[in-house]
Parts: C-alpha cells; sequence; structure tokens
C-alpha cells in the first residue's frame, strides 16, 4: 500500500483499540478452558492451530506468490518465530493456572521493555536517557507486582513471608511464567520484524500461527498430552480463542506495525492489561490490593517511556499527496484528508 493510501491516524487509534478489545478477551476464555480441566499446553496448540487452519485458504488462494519468494534462510526465521510464539502462548496461559489475571497480563506486557533491551544488540537501534529511566521504572513495578501476590501492607509496613516460601509460591511461579511469556514475544517480534516487511499481512500472520501450532503440537505429543476428548463447552473456548484474540486482536497489531511507528503501537497495547482487569473483576471477582494497583502503574508508565525513547524520532519528508513521509524502516502516519 502506498503512503496515499496507507490509513490515517484516526483509523489507525480505532482499529488499535478494536484489537485491544479483542486481545483482552484472551485471559479470560484461558480461565474457562482451564476450569473445564483442559492442560495449558493443549489450550495453546488449540488457539494456533484453528487460527492456521482458518488463514490458509486465503493464504494459499490468494498470497501464494509471497509464499513462494520466500528463501530457505527466510524458512528458518518463519521457524524461529514460529518457536518463539509457541512458547509465547505456552508460558503465559500456564501462567494463569497460578497467579491472577491482573498479575499474569501486566508481566506479560512487558514485551515492548526487553525489545528495547534487545534492540541495540540485535537491531543495531539506541537507546535514550527516557528510555533506560523507563526500563528503571518497568522493572521495579514489576518487582511489586510479583510480590504482591505473597506480601502484604499491615500498619504502613510492607510484611512479607521468609524468602524461602516466597520464592516457592505458586503466584511467584506464575509470575515467572508470564515475565517468560513476555521474553518470548520479544524474540518473536524481533525475529519476525524482517519477515513482515517481505510478507503481506495474511501470508506473514499465516507462516507464523502455523509454525508455532506445529511446535506446540510437537510439545503436546512429548507431553503425552491430546486435543481430543473434553467438553463441547471447551472446544467453544478454544474457537473464541482463535476467532477473537488471536484472528483479530494479533492481527491487527501485525497490521499496524506496518504503518505506525513501534512506539505508538506501544503505547495503545498498554490498554490490554486494563481491559483484562476489568473483565476479571466483573467475571472472577478479581480485585486487585493497592500493593498491585501501584505497581501496575509504575511498570506500565515505564513501558510508556521505554517505547517513547527507545528510538529516535525519524526525519518526515512531505510527498506530491501532501502526506508525511517517513524513512522507510519507520513510517509515520499520514495525515487525515481535509
Amino acid at each position: 500500500m502506498s503512503p496515499a493510501n496507507a490509513p490515517t491516524r484516526p483509523t489507525l487509534t480505532v482499529g488499535l483499540l478494536a484489537g485491544i478489545l479483542a486481545a483482552s478477551t484472551a485471559a479470560i476464555f484461558i480461565r474457562f478452558a482451564q476450569a473445564d480441566g483442559v492442560p495449558s499446553i493443549v489450550i495453546a496448540a488449540a488457539r494456533l492451530t484453528i487460527s492456521g487452519l482458518a488463514l490458509a485458504p486465503f493464504a494459499l488462494t490468494g498470497h501464494r506468490s509471497d509464499l513462494r519468494r520466500l528463501k530457505r534462510g527466510e524458512w528458518l526465521l518463519a521457524l524461529l518465530s514460529g518457536f518463539f510464539l509457541a512458547l509465547h502462548f505456552a508460558s503465559w496461559i500456564t501462567s494463569l493456572e497460578y497467579t491472577s489475571v491482573a498479575s499474569s497480563v501486566v508481566l506479560v506486557t512487558t514485551t515492548p521493555l526487553w525489545v528495547a533491551l534487545l534492540a541495540p544488540l540485535i537491531l543495531g537501534e539506541r537507546i535514550q536517557r527516557v528510555a533506560m529511566l523507563g526500563i528503571v521504572l518497568a522493572l521495579a513495578g514489576g518487582v511489586i507486582v510479583g510480590a504482591s501476590d505473597v506480601c502484604v501492607v499491615r500498619s504502613g509496613q510492607l510484611v512479607c513471608p521468609p524468602l524461602k516460601t516466597f520464592f516457592g509460591r505458586e503466584s511467584m511461579l506464575g509470575n515467572f511464567l508470564a515475565v517468560l511469556g513476555a521474553w518470548m514475544a520479544a524474540g518473536y517480534l524481533l525475529v519476525g520484524r524482517k519477515l513482515r516487511a517481505k510478507l503481506s499481512l495474511v501470508a506473514y500472520v499465516f507462516v507464523v500461527y502455523s509454525m508455532a501450532a506445529v511446535v506446540l503440537a510437537i510439545i503436546i505429543l512429548a507431553a503425552g498430552e491430546s486435543m481430543l476428548g473434553y467438553t463441547p463447552l471447551a472446544y467453544l473456548w478454544f474457537l473464541l480463542l482463535a476467532l477473537i484474540p488471536q484472528l483479530v486482536g494479533h492481527t491487527i497489531f501485525n497490521w499496524a506495525l506496518k504503518y505506525a511507528p513501534a512506539s505508538f503501537v506501544s503505547v495503545i497495547l498498554l490498554g490490554e492489561p486494563i481491559g483484562s482487569t476489568i473483565l476479571a473483576i466483573i467475571l472472577f471477582g478479581e480485585i486487585p490490593g493497592g500493593l498491585k494497583i501501584g505497581g501496575a502503574v509504575l511498570l506500565l508508565a515505564g513501558i510508556w517511556l521505554v517505547s517513547r525513547g527507545s528510538r529516535e524520532e525519524p526525519k518526515t519528508n512531505t510527498n506530491e499527496h501532501g502526506y508525511k513521509q517517513a524513512a522507510p524502516r519507520q513510517p509515520t502516519f499520514p495525515r487525515s484528508p481535509k
């Protein structure tokens, strides 16, 4: 799509908000599936398998030429990207068995933080001072969120169990798995960035979702699990997970990255833990305490600073159509038509 035909900033904002609403339902559907006795790894595999199968007719007919242009090295990158995505879902979904929706979603949303930390090493991008400040704030907030599941505030003092008990609590395991999910998502974004530039949206998400489904299927076989034999309601949760947070939410995010600065998309993505927490309050009665709320605010503020300061603003030019056009690697928004 040329810059003249690219979506305007209001269109991108509305689209990303729709993606946030869709993605916020993931933790809820997962909890319902877990309540039906479905193992976390099976939930992850079902989500990606259904998504890959749904995309197959469109990718293999209308986007076959894009797939044929992929070289061997690019297919290997696609496999690695899918591997990271598979481990992201496996670890994050498992975390919901051990910790609250609020803690899990807030911690897994630290993905932009880890992207900023790794970008200088992998992509050669320089981190600015404001981003470094954001990293410190986000890490402090993450520690507070993790500690909030085992520590309490009494008479104005923070009271925590002994260190051995602290690390032995299930909630801490869940929090660690959520952070692991963020690490894997960061790897997925960094590796997949080159592929997105070469592939159309449908071809790109089909390859990566399908690769992730294959990896998860292998893990299921190794664990002795199966995607068969569950209740009809469990399969409804599988279908909803694939259709709403995956095919709508994640695909909208991948669509937006072609036209919007990564910093803008990252800021919008911070709405996901808020949406999931609100849904968890309504459906599960999970009311986050003051310590957790404070840590979450600190963490999200840190991520916002990282997303704003992780890269320099590109120089822009105006083309013959009157649209602002940035450097190829970091396009800016076109102006809204007057």
